[in-house]
Order: structure tokens, then sequence, then C-alpha cells
């Protein structure tokens, strides 16, 4: 598959896009600053303007899907930033002609309990709150759209650096738990779910959550 991967260097990223060129997907790396990567077989390096319709539109041409996993942290306005960035980014697809948008979501949008999503929630961090709003605000940009098939998938809470275990929990809206508490799961087990997601086409058009 031909894959175009927004934020190919960054935390979710790069995680991403080990995965996606582990199973011989060829991948056009997108990214702000080339030089963080290095060049590799089946890996195409670009440099990219997430808010740069034009030039993002040519660069996505041809593609099977486009991953995007940017975020909008170096960033003064995190939030505006973001949604601008989503907004072009939604430009870009269509008028590249791309089938199909998966998006790095965000925990935030999340139900702790049934009514009551974790942003909303007293505990949750406040250096993270602009970019849980963003990526809240960004699900319902494309809920709203009628002529595009995306797909979201939310972390848990806690993503962090693990192993790759090959195996994962799946859910839609809600944060999935363990022992009391909510779950957590691996970098290389969340690649692996938005690769698997890519390849099976499970959740179009819908959000859906992943936890160990």
């Amino acid at each position: 598959m031909n894959i175009a991967l927004i934020g190919a260097s960054g935390f979710i990223g790069s995680a991403i896009r080990i995965e996606a060129l582990s199973r011989n997907h060829k991948v056009t790396a997108l990214v702000s600053n080339p030089s963080k990567l290095q060049p590799e077989a089946n890996l195409v390096i670009q440099q990219t303007d997430v808010l740069d319709t034009e030039l993002l539109s040519q660069q996505l041409r041809g593609h099977a899907v486009v991953i995007c996993a940017f975020s909008g942290h170096s960033d003064a306005d995190i939030y505006g930033y973001y949604l601008k960035g989503i907004r072009a980014l939604v430009d870009a697809v269509r008028a590249a002609g791309v089938p199909r948008l998966l998006l790095v979501g965000g925990a935030g949008s999340l139900e702790i309990q049934p009514g009551v999503q974790l942003l909303d929630t007293p505990e949750f961090p406040a250096q993270w709150k602009a970019t849980a709003e963003g990526a809240r605000a960004a699900l319902q940009i494309l809920r709203d759209l009628p002529d595009l098939d995306w797909t979201v998938l939310s972390p848990p809470p806690h993503i962090h650096p693990g192993t790759r275990t090959g195996s994962y929990r799946s859910g839609l809206n809600a944060v999935i738990q363990r022992d009391g508490g909510p779950a957590d799961i691996s970098l290389e087990d969340y690649a692996m779910a938005m690769m698997d997601e890519a390849e099976s086409a499970k959740h179009c058009r819908r959000r859906f959550t992943v936890a160990n």
C-alpha cells in the first residue's frame, strides 16, 4: 500500500512509520524537518507545511491512504494551530483525491463514565488541555463531513514507549479499563492498531480506541 504519513518523525508518527515499513508498505514521510529522518528502503522523505493546502495536496496525490500524526505543540496557539491544520488537511485530501484519511486522535474526548469525557474531569492535566480540546474539535469537524472516509484512533490516557506485544483490546467512545482504572498502551501496539485499521478499514467514519 502507498501511504502518506504526516508527522512521520514525531512521538507517535515514528512508531507508525516503523510499523508500516515493517509490513513492506511504501511510506511517504511528510515532515517539517527532513533531517530528522534517515533514508531507507520504501521510504520517501519530503518536507511539507500542513497549512499549505496546495503543496500538501500535490504531495498526497497517488496515495491509497493518508495517516496524520501531526500536533500543534510547537505553536503558541496550540488549539488554533491544530484546527487550522485539520481544516487544511481535509481540503488537501479532497483535492488530492485520496480515498481515506486516518487521524491520530486524543484521549480527552473519550468517556470516563457515561456522558462524562475525560477532558471535562477536574483531574485532566492542564498542560495537555489545549491539545485535547483541539483533538476533540477535530473529531467533530470530521463527524460533520458527509463526503470523506475518515477514521480517528484515540489512544488511552497513557501511551508510552514499550514493546510490541502483538495484541490489544479495542472499544469505541469510552476509556478502556483495567484493574479498576484506565488501561494504557505501548507506542508499538498503538502503531500496530493503526496499521491494522489502514489495511482492514473496519472503522470507516468512526472513532475507536485501543489499549493493552
